[in-house]
């Protein structure tokens, strides 16, 4: 049986909006709309209920018998589509373009030539201004038709222009299409293998980058060309680890948005995405003043009154806000404080909990581990890590796991637990023995935890002294630096070794740091 994260109807009706329903109630009960209305007391039936049960469904409502219940809900969905698009047209300019298109068509089949060119000629216009060439292709090719089939005398040279028009804006397309290409290949490289670990991969990305993004120039490059252009160059320069030149794409990209204003409002998941990858860039070189100044920038487009809101973007600004809020804890060494957002952070996680695939989650209990882990409460820190650890079978990023395993160990060693460290120790074993490429950092810890029991307490300093200047070697190449920014293990040897509490030592680093 169907169940809520099955059910695409369910879900759907779940998602509306007080004046979402309301608006589809008006819409469905239109002159015509339809003459038998028991979709929409099915409508009412989903509404109420907490989780889809289809024998609670037919309870509801009688009338409805289950050898009906599938053709129902196919009818119920299209309605309920049709509602929101009708809705949210005003938000949308590409549903308003494709309107004004099908008013065109209706005119041209009635033989108002004219005015369908006229209409079509306002497409375009309003198209070019909101950077959708596709729609103004799509205008090109029905004035082309119109124009081939009729003598409309409309202008001069007509064939001429419309031809120019139509290589120009294909050119464009293409453009944008080769670039956003390169882009999304560039993402799905990252996504896939990582960053750069070596120099053979450095130079494998390198090509793949040369090969695959076109020249552009950029004076005369259209809105979104340049986004897709600045985007790889963002994805590039994260895979290679290079962060000053992730960090100039991403405020290009950002810039970008800035000088059209108008598109922060018609393209906002683009710009909050530009808006995360230039804090993600900014944490990653440490550049703490530079970071609060772009996450402020977020927070107030979060709060604007002003700005359209959808579920699409509250997600994405609820995701970046949250992450980029610990991630300033982090860089300020205040985990303690950083516990008072926990609350609020996991009931949010609820909230969007249909919305948001796991693996986000998990990043955020990561998160969340970490700030307990650096206020010295390691048993909540294991209780978080613990979520990631036992979810085995979803497909989540090796490092991920690896990172959770290791500061999991950590924690069982800082809470004194002799009784599990064994075991937590053979079962980060097990799974190093499972990964395709073990990073040094990675198995220095990991040796040396497992040997931690055999060091004798007045030769545990030397033992940390000696641990960190190992690391400190690997963390010098620029190819075995990354893995310290997901586990700051510097830090916690330095808290070892002067013996005081890690966030001591990390907002020591921060005073300097400013």
């Amino acid at each position: 049986m169907p169940n809520k994260s099955q059910d695409p109807v369910f879900q759907l009706i779940k998602s509306l909006n007080r004046s979402e329903k309301r608006h589809f109630r008006l819409f469905t009960s239109r002159p015509g709309a339809a003459e038998d209305l028991k979709f929409l007391r099915l409508f009412d039936a989903l509404d109420v209920l907490d989780s889809y049960d289809e024998a609670q469904i037919l309870a509801l409502v009688p009338a409805i018998k289950r050898v009906q219940l599938a053709n129902l809900k196919a009818n119920l969905y299209k309605q309920v589509l049709s509602s929101l698009r009708v809705y949210h047209a005003g938000q949308n300019p590409d549903i308003q373009l494709h309107e004004q298109l099908d008013y065109a068509r209706v005119l041209y089949n009635k033989g108002f030539y004219q005015q369908a060119l006229r209409m079509l000629e306002r497409v375009k216009q309003q198209a070019r201004q909101v950077e959708m060439p596709h729609i103004v292709l799509l205008a090109l090719d029905f004035e082309k038709l119109i124009e081939s089939q009729y003598i409309t005398r409309s202008l001069k040279d007509r064939a001429e222009t419309l031809t120019s028009e139509a290589v120009e804006t294909v050119e464009h397309l293409a453009n944008m299409h080769e670039l956003s290409n390169a882009s999304l290949r560039l993402y799905g490289l990252y996504l896939k293998a990582g960053h750069a670990r070596n120099q053979a991969d450095h130079e494998r990305i390198t090509a793949f980058f040369k090969e695959n993004l076109p020249a552009i120039q950029e004076r005369n490059a259209g809105f979104f060309e340049k986004l897709y252009f600045y985007q790889a160059h963002v994805w590039y320069h994260t895979l290679d680890q290079d962060f000053r030149a992730s960090y100039r794409y991403a405020q290009k990209w950002v810039d970008l948005f800035e000088r059209a204003p108008h598109m922060k409002d018609l393209q906002a998941m683009l710009y909050i995405k530009g808006l995360h990858n230039l804090l993600a860039t900014l944490y990653n070189m440490l550049y703490y003043s530079k970071f609060m100044q772009v996450l402020n920038t977020l927070e107030a487009f979060a709060a604007s009154p002003d700005r359209r809101s959808s579920p699409n973007t509250e997600i994405l600004l609820f995701q970046y806000i949250y992450t980029n809020k610990i991630n300033a804890y982090f860089l300020e060494g205040r985990f303690t404080e950083g516990l008072e957002i926990i609350p609020n952070l996991l009931e949010q996680l609820e909230h969007f909990k249909a919305q948001l695939d796991m693996h986000r989650t998990l990043v955020f209990y990561y998160k969340i581990a970490s700030l307990y882990f650096g206020s010295g409460e390691f048993t909540k820190a294991i209780e978080y890590l613990n979520l990631i650890i036992q979810h085995k079978d979803l497909s989540l990023r090796e490092d991920l796991q690896c990172f959770a395993r290791i500061l999991n160990l950590i924690a069982h060693y800082e809470a004194g637990d002799d009784a599990s460290l064994e075991y937590q120790v053979r079962s980060v074993y097990r799974f190093l023995g499972t990964m395709d490429d073990q990073q040094p950092m990675q198995v220095e810890i990991f040796r040396f935890l497992r040997n931690v029991g055999s060091i004798a307490p007045h030769q545990m300093r030397e033992a940390f002294i000696a641990l960190k200047d190992k690391l400190m070697v690997i963390a010098a190449n620029p190819f075995e630096s990354r893995p310290f920014l997901y586990l700051d293990i510097i830090s916690w040897l330095e808290s070892k070794i002067s013996n005081v509490p890690v966030q001591d030592v990390m907002k020591r680093k921060f005073r300097m740091m400013k």
